[in-house]
């Protein structure tokens, strides 16, 4: 199957380069992200993969590959307005069996509609983040692009709940579920380090941080140790939070880590914390229950990690900081355990397969249309 993912910016669009394995900084991760590992995967399936992109390589051709991916330049950056004018025609000429369209730019989705119409091939529009709502034209682009798609596919019910909110038919949207690497899972060590809570996230704002030593600092009298994994512009004022609260022998602050250093953590660890304000998944925490840690989850309306824990024996949900402390004093009650069940149901294959059964069903409703 030739599959042409139209996505404006990639993750090679990053400021700074980075391992892909470090997706994020510890579980804010992007569209980008998880199309990057989608490619990857199909092209490992030995499906063929083509990205219509602004330009991000050096020199004249206007197509490049790389790691088995075929980027296509649409325009030389991806705010110029010739990206919709042109997208259409790119599109056709790239003659896919699929498009795979993102879907916060709503003028380039409604172009990949056209252009997906031009080349007779189904179109499916992902939304990894909620819609920002950007006047009655955007609006309509969106609407536009969304209307003329065989599926659109969101990662949790949160963003899906957010698009239809946004005017989304709600029998046109499915969930995937970020893929747990289960494998590398099996291979990792646990760290001798990790301590008995980890915490891991990119350090700004959204990260709420606070609310975790907060809850720790009401067991300075026991013994314990939490590990920090991220980096970031607050990580300075959470180090500063933790000196104040007299745990700083207890918190370790490592920094930013590569996906399988995060996974040696949260296979060495007991429990693991998610505070986040604001998260489209919850990345690291579905593979910290995937490694045997506990799950505690402080809700926020603009995070959809709760969605990880509700039905889960081994998953806790606060509402508020004394309910944080309340969970990790029952969390002492349950066992660690070597490696947790929920992987076993969303490994990369079962992420590839989701996509593949959609890009099948689309191409068999426009064979019918």
């Amino acid at each position: 199957m030739r599959v042409a993912f139209v996505a404006a910016e990639t993750v090679h669009h990053a400021d700074e380069r980075r391992d892909h394995a470090t997706v994020g900084e510890g579980d804010v991760q992007s569209t980008a992200d998880r199309l990057y590992r989608l490619a990857g995967l199909l092209t490992d399936r030995g499906h063929e993969v083509v990205v219509a992109s602004a330009k991000w390589w050096d020199g004249l051709p206007d197509e490049f590959d790389h790691e088995g991916v075929t980027y296509v330049a649409v325009a030389e950056r991806a705010d110029s307005r010739w990206f919709t004018a042109r997208l259409p025609g790119v599109v056709r000429r790239l003659a896919p069996d699929v498009v795979h369209a993102v879907g916060d730019r709503p003028s380039h989705a409604a172009a990949a509609r056209v252009g997906a119409r031009l080349a007779g091939a189904p179109l499916l529009v992902e939304h990894y983040d909620p819609p920002e709502r950007r006047g009655v034209w955007a609006d309509w682009l969106s609407g536009f692009a969304v209307g003329g798609a065989t599926a659109t596919v969101v990662p949790t019910r949160t963003v899906a709940t957010a698009l239809r909110e946004a005017g989304v038919a709600e029998d046109g949207i499915g969930v995937v579920a970020d893929p747990v690497e289960v494998d590398l899972i099996r291979e990792t060590e646990p760290a001798a380090d990790a301590g008995d809570v980890v915490f891991s996230r990119r350090l700004d704002e959204d990260a709420n941080l606070e609310t975790l030593l907060l809850a720790l600092a009401e067991f300075r009298g026991y013994d314990w140790s939490a590990t920090v994994v991220g980096d970031g512009p607050e990580r300075e004022r959470y180090e500063k939070q933790a000196r104040d609260l007299r745990i700083a022998d207890r918190v370790d602050f490592v920094g930013a880590k590569s996906l399988a250093e995060r996974l040696a953590y949260f296979r060495g660890a007991h429990v693991y914390v998610q505070t986040a304000r604001r998260c489209s998944f919850a990345t690291d925490l579905h593979r910290a229950l995937a490694c045997g840690c506990v799950g505690i989850v402080e809700y926020h309306a603009a995070s959809s990690a709760h969605e990880l824990v509700e039905g889960d024996s081994r998953g806790f949900l606060a509402t508020n900081d004394e309910e944080v402390v309340e969970c990790l004093v029952e969390a002492t009650d349950l066992d660690r355990r070597d490696l947790g069940e929920s992987g076993a149901t969303h490994d990369e294959a079962a992420f590839l397969d989701a996509y593949l059964e959609r890009y099948r069903a689309g191409q068999d409703a426009y064979g019918l249309l």
